[in-house]
């Protein structure tokens, strides 16, 4: 493991000295039914493109969520939002606690492994997380969160292909502030926040958040006695903050820092063991993976500073400069039994820092920013394949670093030709080097060394390789804006979306094919060849039309989207023959095309009569979005002939169908006021990987969610209570299948027992991992 090299010019933009920058957000469309509830739907104002602008002005598609607004619906982590959000699936990937898939418009990625870059990016107060590793964050002292839908990069620091979710904390106030929030609930369920904050000075304040955040297990592991599906997290955050609040020169300085000792998250069979017998569980969140070794353990921290300076009325400078790190021990027991059949352990150690300026222009009719960017990070992955059952200590140790060093250079210019007409322009050109060290060696008699086994080395590296491969590419956008009145926009906009290429760490040199033709495997550039893939593109068109009816009795946000989408990465995992040996490779393949086209829509509507400043409020809210997913090109090797199955495959975690409905009803009661809102959200059947698997695929669900809170004059304090998942749906998120399957269709192949056959192990991976049961909690909360 290595970490990224910090030169003394990298570090003086660390230090901020090169100049001063802001990661720009894109614009907003706010679900927030609190919020909204008690405004009664009144206008919503943004600042989304650096400049204040009402909601309906800016032309793209992005959902907002406020903190308020979360505490009011009792958002626990960032995945709760995806269930609001249209085309959206934030989910806790399979066999972990804390790391992130996401996907967007049918864009995203599902292996966490080095290598591997994310479709959607995440952003913490505009810093970009390299790796999904901690990147489910926990919802605590958050100003806002935005999901922002389609190619993004003439605003961000790193381009994504996908889009992007921004997470945003609350800045410091100017007075003296304290809170405390509690929370208590089903399943052993005890949460608490505790914030402070105190100026000193005329222009310095500093403050910070201290969560305890924690929960019995929704089942239980019967081998080794833990509990699966708890939560043991301790995290806290730091603020120091000079000028702001109008002064012509602002500086935050923030340091985060999060540590996860949730027990394994283990999988719940789908078939009796094909070795064992062993029965299937009752219960879904039960399992028996008998593999505890190393512990499981995350640290994720960081430390950033953001600098502002308004160089004259028309002018800001800013920079956002950043370090983190996050390291990630876990055991993963693919086969959920205590036999030794495909156990994993694992660790992730991840390491980046990151320095982006702009300079923004706000000039009359002119507005906008042009930016530059950079980011080293190093991306270390070790792991075990133990394959104990197939040969006694049968081990294939894999130790990947996959190091990523980008520069981009960017700008978005928007130009009003009247109240009714604006063009926006915009272009990004990105430098992306990957630089892979990959080591594949098996062992016999048990696990590797690194992970504590027993394991000696058994023949030559299957892959020793060093490479280097860089991606350039520019990525356009434009978009024009067209306002017939002041409460209607209509858009329509075109951006191009590029993610790079990269190496896959899983991938055997052993298994590279005889380029030359005479029988001897190909030097280092041919294994370079096979164990890396092309970057992928996607081409997005987007129109949209905004709304503002009846006075603001509806607002809504109506968009259609087009995207080509090429050279489409798909990584996998299956078994092989490594060295006369069952083994476990990696196949990474840019498989072919894809097009995706759809529409969304959002709106927030008042209902009834009754819209007094100091009476009820009663507000619809909804979101609803539809998909065309699919692969028009899908070319796999079969019997080394290339074979187009583009007709037997499908995108993966992305429905045709997402939408939520929330009725948020607020009423004074004495000089406090009651938010009511229940919220129900459904998703279509979806695939869990490109395959179709009967198994571990879900079918078409409903959530139904409801709170009560009630908020004390001059929100003093507030109680609520909360119901998740109020029907106890039982529904799969993510899953393992290592069994046999037909090349072309992927339909599982059964043996004479009429179950699937093994194709790693002997038991017969099969295991799906399933989202939260009814859970019910009381939170209560008070602020000085």
């Amino acid at each position: 493991m290595k970490s990224p090299k910090i030169s003394f010019v990298r570090a003086a933009l660390l230090a901020g000295i090169a100049a001063p920058g802001l990661l720009v957000a894109a614009p907003v469309l706010a679900q927030n039914a609190a919020d909204e509830a008690e405004s009664g739907g009144d206008e919503i104002i943004v600042t989304a493109r650096r400049r204040e602008e009402s909601l309906q002005d800016v032309p793209i598609a992005v959902s907002a969520f406020s903190g308020e607004a979360l505490e009011m619906r009792g958002a626990l982590d960032l995945t709760d939002i995806g269930n609001i959000t249209p085309n959206t699936t934030l989910e806790t990937s399979r066999g972990s606690n804390s790391t992130l898939s996401a996907f967007i418009r049918g864009i995203g990625q599902q292996d966490p492994v080095s290598g591997f870059e994310p479709g959607v990016g995440i952003y913490l107060d505009d810093v970009y997380l390299n790796r999904p590793q901690a990147a489910v964050l926990d919802i605590y002292d958050v100003e806002r969160i935005e999901v922002l839908r389609g190619p993004q990069g003439t605003l961000y620091g790193r381009n994504t292909i996908g889009g992007a979710v921004k997470y945003v904390t609350k800045r410091l106030p100017q007075e003296v502030s304290f809170a405390v929030r509690g929370t208590v609930g089903t399943y052993g369920q005890a949460d608490g926040v505790i914030t402070a904050s105190a100026p000193i000075g005329d222009i310095v304040r500093v403050g910070g958040s201290f969560a305890r955040l924690s929960r019995g297990g929704f089942g239980d592991n019967l081998t080794t006695g833990l509990e699966n599906y708890n939560k043991d997290v301790w995290a806290a955050r730091g603020t120091i903050e000079l000028g702001g609040y109008g002064a012509p020169v602002s500086v935050r300085i923030s340091g985060d820092y999060s540590r996860d000792k949730s027990d394994p998250r283990g999988g719940h069979r789908l078939i009796p063991g094909l070795l064992s017998g062993a029965p299937v569980l009752d219960d879904v969140y039960d399992t028996r993976g008998g593999l505890v070794d190393p512990k499981q353990d995350i640290k994720a921290y960081g430390l950033a500073m953001n600098i502002s300076v308004d160089l004259s009325e028309s002018l800001t400078l800013r920079s956002i400069s950043a370090w983190r790190k996050d390291d990630t021990f876990t055991p993963i027991d693919f086969d959920a039994l205590p036999a030794v059949d495909v156990d994993v352990p694992g660790g992730y150690f991840n390491e980046q820092i990151s320095q982006e300026v702009q300079l923004l222009v706000d000039a009359g009719p002119l507005n906008g920013m042009i930016g530059a960017y950079y980011l080293d990070a190093t991306a270390d992955t070790l792991f075990d394949v133990r394959l104990f059952t197939t040969l006694n200590g049968l081990t294939a140790f894999t130790n990947a670093a996959v190091d990523t060093e980008t520069y981009a250079v960017f700008g978005d210019f928007t130009y009003d030709f009247s109240d009714q007409l604006s063009l926006s322009v915009g272009g990004r050109y990105t430098w992306d080097t990957r630089t892979a060290n990959i080591l594949r060696q098996n062992y016999l008699g048990g696990g590797s060394p690194f992970f504590g086994g027993a394991g000696v080395p058994f023949g030559a590296a299957s892959t020793n390789f060093s490479g280097k491969r860089s991606f350039n590419k520019f990525t356009p956008r434009v978009s024009v804006s067209f306002k017939p009145t002041p409460e209607h926009n209509i858009y329509a906009s075109y951006s191009q979306g590029f993610k790079g290429g990269g190496f896959d760490p899983r991938g055997v040199g052993a298994n590279a094919p005889d380029l030359n033709g005479n029988g001897i495997r190909g030097e280092n550039d041919e294994v370079a060849a096979f164990l890396s893939f092309r970057p992928e593109s996607v081409d997005s068109y987007e129109v949209g039309y905004k709304g503002n009816l009846f006075d603001g009795g509806l607002t809504f946000a109506l968009a259609g989207f087009y995207a080509d989408y090429t050279d489409v990465q798909i990584p996998g995992s299956v078994a092989c023959i490594v060295g006369g040996l069952p083994s476990f490779c990696g196949v990474t393949s840019n498989a072919g095309k894809a097009t995706f086209k759809g529409v969304e829509l959002e709106f927030n509507a008042r209902l009834g009569e009754n819209f007094a400043t100091d009476g009820d409020r009663f507000n619809l809210l909804g979101a609803v979005g539809y998909i065309d997913a699919k692969f028009d090109e899908y070319i796999t090797n079969i019997a080394n002939v290339p074979t187009d199955v583009a007709q037997f495959r499908q995108i993966q975690n992305t429905p045709d169908w997402t939408a939520s409905a929330t009725l948020a009803y607020m009423t004074p009661v004495g000089a406090g006021r009651l938010n009511l809102g229940t919220t129900l959200s459904y998703r279509s059947s979806t695939n869990q990987f490109e395959i179709p698997n009967p198994y571990i695929d879900q079918s078409g669900y409903a959530l139904l969610d409801a709170s009560i809170v009630y908020t004390s004059p001059d929100d003093k304090w507030s109680i609520g209570i909360h119901g998740k998942n109020l029907t106890d749906k039982q529904y799969k998120t993510s899953g393992y299948s290592f069994i046999a399957g037909n090349a072309t269709t992927g339909v599982p192949t059964l043996g004479v027992n009429g179950l699937p056959i093994a194709s790693l192990g002997r038991e017969g991976t099969l295991t799906a991992f399933y989202g939260n049961p009814r859970q019910v909690f009381l939170t209560a909360g008070l602020k000085f």
